[in-house]
């Protein structure tokens, strides 16, 4: 068990005021008294502990207290300085702005800085003749009379009595008049200083009997400024992107800031780091967008809409991201011009990814992009799907730099472009490299070799040379329709080209049952199902194929229409059933059934005898009504 503390003097630990020594018995009998006499044995660490001092916010420990600590005011601080000294100070003060920039910071100072003449001693204080009044709490014309009473009386020590009232925007119509004759003509020794955030809610007749002062925002250069010495003041290790991160969510509030960063503090420890900003603030990295971009330059939709779905993921918004993106477009702007480069209020190594970044991205993208995104946020509240709509905008994005021919402005990449699947056009070639500018260089050269006559006559002189370019063009971009003359010949021909190059000899002529193949015929019509081939796939359905013979497979089709789409596709069916009945010499033979063609009706004529063969009261029908067919 410790003893008790004996004699033993200690220290106030650092950052107490001044370094007074303590006795431990003095100490240890005031801990006796407080918990009344009992006896307790305590250690000396115990009572180290116990005579440490409350923890103060930074937005009161660092308060500046002389006007040349005041942060980023410095046109009104020298315009009080200068009206002191040269006794020009009005009567009444008005001191506007937005919250955190110094207006009561600067009336404390001010109303301090009064009374002092330069003989006044260190410890003679002039607290006793201000008077602060919140004029919240206090807005009625009953406290506005109480203060004019007080008004009256003169200082005991010195020669003004200062008085302060905060949030002055609050007080009543009535109040407000009963204060009016006191502000214009009040004694000698009294000096008003009204401090308000919302300026317009201030009567005229107040205004004009002021000196107004228009505080403004404290910049983010200011801002990291001061917290960089303050985090040299605690020993805290900061990174000054982390900083700027701070001064940046504090919009101007030099409290703000300071709240923010003892938040941050608690976080993080000694060490703060911009990754432990960003993640205690849940603010979006510079780091992200700087990856989105990247893979927006480089057309790589599927890893952007993984990353926003990613970002979602830790909680942040759609609209945020979107915003924060057309802000980086903008920054990625700024640095496109060295003298622009001023106007980053982000640290050096950052600015450093944005010069990196900004070569890599030409003016009419981030134009392009910026338009895009703000008007992704002007719709952003209006839609009712808004991830989807932040989707597009990004896939539009992604989009800007492919090719280089878009009709439209929403143009969006084809998802074969990412399917890895060959392309049935020229207008985008196999890649070689991932580049979609190589495949633009190539579009390009292509165009114009269409439209220059005089190497496409050479080449082709069979030929008329505007018509057949401009149908090859037309089916680059479009699918060819399966019951297209000029394709039905194509593939013919190359059906024709690709059998007479196999020798049948030596392939395998195993023998096979009818069971057998039409087993692994209804296989070949559920896979073309699955594909989405439905019409092939319904016209292999119509008839059950018979084995005429060894190897031949007999169907019969109801109309010569169907018959001919079957032999254009007959050549994946055959090879299907080959291989799997490991026999290649079978062959199929398609006959049209004109009974059965007659069963279906093409025509009205022929729909109409249908309808009259089920019900010939339909003809009456007709006939009283005057119908056509």
């Amino acid at each position: 068990m410790p003893k008790l503390v004996r004699h033993t003097a200690v220290r106030w630990p650092a950052g107490g005021k001044g370094n007074a020594i303590v006795n431990k018995k003095r100490v240890t009998s005031a801990l006796m008294y407080y918990f009344h006499g009992s006896y307790f044995y305590i250690c000396r660490n115990a009572i180290v502990s116990l005579i440490l001092e409350p923890f103060i916010v930074s937005a009161r420990k660092y308060r500046p207290q002389t006007f040349k600590d005041v942060v980023g005011q410095g046109a009104i601080t020298n315009t009080l300085l200068n009206a002191i000294e040269n006794n020009h100070l009005a009567q009444a003060l008005l001191f506007c702005g937005p919250r955190g920039v110094g207006k009561t910071t600067c009336a404390r100072i001010l109303a301090k800085k009064i009374n002092q003449d330069g003989t006044e001693r260190d410890d003679e204080d002039f607290a006793f003749n201000i008077f602060e009044l919140d004029a919240a709490s206090n807005n009625s014309v009953d406290d506005i009379r109480s203060l004019i009473d007080q008004v009256r009386i003169p200082p005991q020590v010195g020669k003004y009595k200062v008085y302060i009232i905060d949030e002055v925007h609050m007080l009543s119509q009535s109040a407000f008049n009963a204060f009016l004759k006191t502000l214009e003509e009040p004694p000698k020794h009294a000096i008003f200083i009204l401090a308000t955030t919302e300026k317009h809610k201030i009567i005229p007749t107040i205004l004009s009997r002021c000196q107004i002062f228009d505080f403004k925002r404290i910049t983010v250069k200011d801002a990291t400024e001061y917290l960089k010495y303050i985090a040299e003041q605690q020993g805290i290790e900061a990174e000054e992107s982390a900083l700027h991160i701070i001064a940046q969510k504090a919009d101007g509030a030099m409290r703000d800031a300071l709240s923010i960063f003892d938040r941050v503090v608690s976080f993080s420890g000694k060490e703060l780091t911009r990754k432990a900003v960003t993640e205690n603030l849940n603010v979006l990295d510079y780091d992200t967008y700087f990856s989105a971009t990247d893979l927006i330059l480089e057309n790589k939709i599927p890893e952007l809409l993984i990353l926003l779905n990613d970002t979602l993921s830790y909680g942040f918004d759609d609209h945020h991201f979107i915003t924060g993106l057309a802000s980086h477009f903008r920054d990625l702007m700024v640095c496109q011009h060295p003298e622009t480069i001023a106007l980053l209020e982000v640290g050096e190594d950052v600015k450093n990814q944005y010069k990196e970044q900004a070569a890599k991205a030409s003016k009419d993208f981030l134009l392009k992009a910026i338009d895009l995104a703000n008007d992704c946020d002007l719709k952003y509240k209006s839609s009712k799907n808004q991830r989807l709509l932040v989707e597009l905008t990004l896939m539009k994005l992604a989009s800007i730099t492919y090719d280089g021919e878009k009709k439209k402005s929403d143009f969006i990449i084809p998802a074969s472009f990412f399917s890895g699947r060959p392309k049935t056009h020229g207008a985008a070639p196999p890649k070689t490299n991932g580049s979609p500018k190589t495949a633009t260089h190539t579009v390009t050269e292509t165009v114009h070799e269409t439209t220059e006559p005089q190497p496409v006559l050479a080449q082709e002189p069979q030929e008329e040379y505007q018509p057949a370019k401009k149908i090859q063009i037309k089916s680059s971009e479009r699918r060819v329709s399966g019951l297209s003359l000029s394709s039905i010949k194509a593939k013919k021909a190359h059906e024709n080209t690709k059998t007479s190059e196999v020798d049948q000899e030596e392939l395998p002529k195993e023998p096979f049952t009818e069971a057998e193949m039409q087993t692994h015929w209804d296989d070949f019509v559920d896979q073309l199902e699955d594909k989405g081939r439905k019409i092939l796939a319904s016209n292999l359905q119509t008839d059950v194929p018979k084995l005429k013979n060894d190897h031949t497979i007999w169907i019969e089709l109801p109309n010569s229409t169907m018959k001919k789409e079957v032999e254009r596709e007959q050549s994946l069916m055959l090879n299907y059933l080959k291989e799997k009945l490991n026999n290649h010499s079978i062959t199929l033979h398609i006959t049209v059934n004109e009974e059965v063609a007659k069963k279906f009706a093409f025509t009205p004529e022929e729909k109409y005898e249908k309808l009259r063969e089920k019900n010939p009261a339909i003809d009456l029908l007709r006939k009283e009504f005057d119908l056509d067919f």
